[in-house]
C-alpha cells in the first residue's frame, strides 16, 4: 500500500543516533540477560508486527534499524509503508532470524513504531476533519527533546506539515518578544534589520489591532492566536492575502473544522506530537526452530 501523498523517507543520519541510544539505555551494562539465561543462541524465530487497531504507519524504518542495530543477520520484510492505513490485525512486517537479537530489539522497536505512527494516527484524524478547506495542519516544537526530526516526520506522515524545526529556522515573535520590543511593530521592525533575505518572519497576535499593526510592517506570517471563528474571519477579510494567516490555539479535533471553515492558511496544533496517544502494535510468534 502506498500513500496518497508524497513522503520522502528520513535519512538515516537522523534517526540512528537515537535508536542507539534508545538501545544502549534498555541493554544497560550486561545487555540482554533475560534472553541469553532462556533462550538458546542456536534458536530461530520468525515473527510479525500486527497492528491492534486502526490508525497510520510511521516509523518502519526506524524499528527495522533497531533490529539490524542488534544483528544485521535479522532479515525485516516490510509489507506496508509509512504512511499507509493500518487496521486492526493489519500486518505491517516480518522478521526472521536469530531469536535472542528478535528478543532483545523487540520493545525498543515497538516503543517508535507505537509512539510514531500514534502521532501520525492523530494528525490523520485531524487533517481528515479539516478536509475540503485550504489551511494545511501543522505541528510545532512541543516534542520529546532529541526526537524532533523522527516525531515531525510522523506528522508529514499522518498527512500533516511541519512548522520550524528550531529557533534558528524563522523569526517567530511571540507575546513576550513583543512585551520586550514594546510593540507588535517595534519588534517586527528590529526582525527585518536583523534577518538575511533568506529568514521569514512570523508575529503573533492575539488581537484585530495588533493584526493591522503588524500589517504595515509587511511581515510573511502572522499567527492568530486564542481567536474565536468570527474573529479569524474578520482577519483573512483585513489581511487580504498580504500574509499568510496561522491559526494557533484551543485546536481540537471538534474546533479544527470551524478554525479551517475561516479561510486561514494554517492551523498549528502542539497536542499531536506532545499528546498523541502510542498506536498499539504487537510482535506475534509465527515459529520457532
Amino acid at each position: 500500500m502506498t500513500t496518497s501523498f508524497a513522503l520522502t523517507p528520513l535519512p538515516r543520519s537522523l534517526y540512528q543516533p537515537a535508536v542507539e541510544n534508545a538501545l544502549a539505555e534498555d541493554l544497560g551494562r550486561a545487555g540482554d540477560i533475560t534472553s541469553q539465561a532462556v533462550v538458546p543462541a542456536s534458536a530461530g524465530l520468525r515473527v510479525t508486527i500486527r497492528s491492534r487497531r486502526q490508525g497510520r504507519l510511521a516509523g518502519l524504518d526506524i524499528a527495522t534499524a533497531v533490529f539490524r542495530t542488534i544483528d544485521d543477520r535479522l532479515l525485516v520484510t516490510p509489507a506496508l509503508f509509512d504512511g499507509a492505513e493500518l487496521q486492526e490485525g493489519s500486518i505491517v512486517a516480518t522478521i526472521e532470524g536469530p531469536a535472542r537479537a528478535i528478543l532483545t530489539a523487540e520493545r525498543t522497536a515497538l516503543n517508535f513504531l507505537g509512539h510514531l505512527s500514534g502521532i501520525a494516527t492523530e494528525t490523520a484524524r485531524i487533517v481528515a476533519a479539516t478536509a475540503g478547506h485550504k489551511a494545511q495542519i501543522c505541528c510545532t516544537r512541543k516534542t520529546t527533546p532529541g526526537l524532533r526530526a523522527l516525531e515531525k516526520y510522523a506528522v508529514r506522515a499522518g498527512g500533516g506539515s511541519n512548522h520550524r524545526f528550531g529557533l534558528d529556522d524563522a523569526i517567530l515573535i511571540k507575546d513576550n518578544h513583543v512585551a520586550v520590543a514594546g510593540s507588535v511593530g517595534a519588534a517586527i521592525a528590529a526582525a527585518r534589520a536583523h534577518a538575511g533575505h533568506m529568514v521569514k518572519i512570523e508575529v503573533e497576535v492575539d488581537r484585530l489591532d495588533q493584526l493591522d499593526e503588524a500589517l504595515q510592517e509587511n511581515p510573511d506570517i502572522i499567527m492568530l492566536d486564542n481567536m474565536t471563528p468570527d474573529l479569524l474571519r474578520e482577519a483573512v477579510q483585513r489581511t487580504r492575502g498580504r500574509a499568510l494567516l496561522e491559526a494557533s490555539g484551543n485546536v481540537t479535533l471538534e474546533t479544527a473544522p470551524a478554525i479551517a471553515k475561516s479561510g486561514v492558511d494554517l492551523i498549528s496544533v502542539g497536542w499531536i506530537t506532545h499528546s498523541a496517544p502510542c498506536l498499539d502494535l504487537g510482535l506475534d510468534f509465527e515459529w520457532t526452530d
